[in-house]
């Protein structure tokens, strides 16, 4: 829920602190791609106002 700009910041926020931990872990930086989808690609479909756990995450794709 929110404006569309400020949940593309957020899930690029998101998406950024996990690439941090996993680079604190040994995996390279240049190994990993940030996406943000913002409200692109939801779980769970909601109005807004709405705040649905299944949406605020994260996919980690291993090519």
């Amino acid at each position: 829920s929110g404006p569309e700009s400020y949940n593309m910041a957020l899930s690029l926020r998101r998406a950024n602190a996990v690439k941090d931990a996993l680079v604190r872990n040994g995996v390279p930086a240049t190994a990993i791609s940030v996406v943000g989808k913002g409200e692109q690609g939801l779980l769970v479909p909601t109005a807004d106002g709405v705040r649905e756990p299944q949406n605020r995450r994260v996919v980690i794709e291993i090519q």
